[in-house]
C-alpha cells in the first residue's frame, strides 16, 4: 500500500516508474519477494508495456502531424452547427481514438484539442466542462474493445494468453453496449448544458494538417497495422514487434521529410511504465506471497461457482472497486492473479479476466486517482484554465459509471453464453 500511496502522491514530482521500482525493491531487500519473481515478471509484462510505448510514439506523431485536430473539426464540421449532434460526434470520436490508440493517449492528446476547439466557437464555461467531461469519460469507459485500447486490456489479455481475436470477438459487442449506454447516460446528465446552435463559420479541417505527405500515408499505414494485429499474432509474432515496427516506420518517414524529430519523440514517450509495470507487479506477486490474495481467490472461487452470470458481476464489480480506491493497474493485476489462482474452467477463467478488464477499465472513473490518466488529464485542463474539482468529478463519475458498469458486465454474459 505504501508504494501505491507513493505513485499517487509523487512527492516532489518522483516518478510513478521510480515510486514502483522502490516498492518492489523493499520487497526484494525484505525477503518478500525473491529475485526470480523480477524474472517471471518480466516475462509478463515486456510484451504489454512496449505495445503502450509504440501505441503512445504513434499518438505523438500523429498529434505532430494534425491528425487529431483535423478529426475533431470534421466532427464540428459533420455536426452542421447543431450542439447535440456535435456533442454525439465529440464522444464517438474520444472512443474511436481510445479504441485504436489506448485510451491514454486518445485522452491526454485529444481533450487539449478539444478544449481549444470549444473555446474557439465561443462555448460558456458549463459547456466546455460538458464537452470536456463527456469526451474523457467515454474515451476512458469504452477503451474496451481491443487489447492495445487500454494498457490494462494488454496486461490481461498477455497474461491469460488471449489472442488478439480471442479478445476482440468477445469485447467489440460489449464496447459497443458500453459506448451507447455511456453516451445516453452523459447526454440526459448534460443536456441542459449543450447549446442548441453555434456557428461553423472560419472552420476548415484541411487547415490542421501540417505535413499532407505523412497526413496521407497514416491513414494507409494505420489499417495494416490494424490488419497485421488481428493475423500476426496467430504465427507467434507479439503485438508489441507490430505497434513499434509502425512507429519506427511512421516516425522514419518523418525524418526523411525532415518534419519529425524521432530522438524528440522517443524522449517523450512514457519509459516510466515499463519501469512501474514491473516495480507494480514484484509488489503485487509480495503481496500474494503474504496471503492478502488468498482472501480475493477464495471470493472468486466462490462466485464463479454459484454460476457464469454472479461471477462476472461479482468480480466485475469488485475490482472496480479496488480500482476506484488504489489505481487500476495493481488493481488489474491483483484481480488477474485471484482468477489463476482460483483453477478455474478455461471458458470460465476466460469470461472472468474480460469481467476483471471491464471492472479496471470503468471503475477507475468513479474518482480522480482510479487511474493515472485521470490525474494527468485534470493536470492537462487545470494547465489549460479549466479546473474540475475532485468533488464534481466523482458525483459524475457515480452516476455514470454504475449503470454503465453494471450494463456492460451483463453485455459480457451474453456474449459468452452466445459464444459458448
Amino acid at each position: 500500500m505504501a508504494t501505491i500511496l507513493l505513485v499517487l502522491w509523487q512527492p516532489g514530482r518522483l516518478s510513478i516508474g521510480i515510486s514502483a521500482m522502490i516498492g518492489a525493491f523493499a520487497d526484494l531487500v525484505t525477503g518478500v519477494n525473491p529475485f526470480s519473481d523480477v524474472i517471471a515478471v518480466w516475462e509478463i509484462v515486456w510484451d504489454p508495456t512496449l505495445t503502450f510505448v509504440g501505441l503512445i510514439l504513434i499518438s505523438l506523431s500523429l498529434e505532430k502531424i494534425g491528425f487529431f485536430e483535423w478529426m475533431a473539426l470534421k466532427m464540428i464540421l459533420l455536426s452542421e452547427g447543431y450542439g447535440k449532434r456535435l456533442f454525439f460526434n465529440m464522444v464517438t470520436l474520444g472512443a474511436g481514438v481510445s479504441a485504436i490508440f489506448a485510451n491514454d493517449g486518445g485522452v491526454l492528446i485529444l481533450t487539449p484539442i478539444i478544449l481549444a476547439q470549444m473555446v474557439r466557437l465561443g462555448m460558456p464555461r458549463h459547456s466546455l466542462v460538458a464537452f470536456v467531461m463527456g469526451g474523457g469519460f467515454v474515451a476512458d469507459i469504452t477503451s474496451l474493445p481491443m487489447p492495445i485500447s487500454n494498457l490494462v486490456n494488454i496486461l490481461s489479455a498477455d497474461y491469460f494468453h488471449l489472442s488478439f481475436w480471442t479478445y476482440s470477438i468477445r469485447m467489440i459487442p460489449v464496447d459497443i453496449v458500453a459506448f451507447l449506454v455511456s453516451s445516453l447516460v452523459l447526454f440526459i446528465y448534460y443536456k441542459s448544458d449543450i447549446p442548441h446552435r453555434f456557428s461553423i463559420n472560419g472552420i476548415e479541417a484541411d487547415s490542421a494538417i501540417r505535413d499532407r505527405f505523412l497526413f496521407r500515408f497514416a491513414w494507409v499505414l494505420l489499417p495494416v497495422m490494424a490488419s497485421l494485429d488481428f493475423l500476426l499474432p496467430f504465427r507467434g509474432v507479439p503485438i508489441s514487434a507490430i505497434t513499434l515496427g509502425t512507429a519506427l516506420i511512421l516516425l522514419s518517414a518523418g525524418m526523411v521529410n525532415a518534419f519529425l524529430n524521432p530522438l524528440t519523440l522517443v524522449l517523450q514517450a512514457p519509459w516510466r511504465i515499463v519501469f512501474f509495470s514491473i516495480g507494480m507487479y514484484v509488489v503485487v506477486f509480495g503481496l500474494g506471497r503474504t496471503g492478502l490474495l488468498s482472501a480475493l481467490t477464495q471470493f472468486v472461487q466462490t462466485m464463479a461457482h454459484h454460476g457464469l452470470g454472479l461471477g462476472i458481476l461479482a468480480v466485475g464489480f469488485t475490482t472496480a472497486g479496488l480500482s476506484a480506491v488504489m489505481n487500476n493497474l495493481p488493481a488489474v493485476m491483483m484481480g488477474a492473479i485471484a482468477i489463476h489462482s482460483a483453477n478455474l474452467p478455461v471458458p470460465v477463467e476466460r469470461a472472468l479476466a474480460l469481467a476483471n478488464v471491464i471492472g479496471c477499465d470503468l471503475g477507475p472513473k468513479m474518482t480522480t486517482i482510479g487511474s493515472l490518466a485521470t490525474l494527468l488529464w485534470l493536470h492537462v485542463l487545470e494547465g489549460k484554465g479549466l479546473r474540475i474539482g475532485s468533488g464534481y468529478y466523482m458525483k459524475v463519475g457515480l452516476v455514470l459509471t454504475i449503470p454503465v458498469l453494471g450494463t456492460t458486465l451483463v453485455a459480457l454474459w451474453v456474449v459468452e453464453r452466445l459464444y459458448g
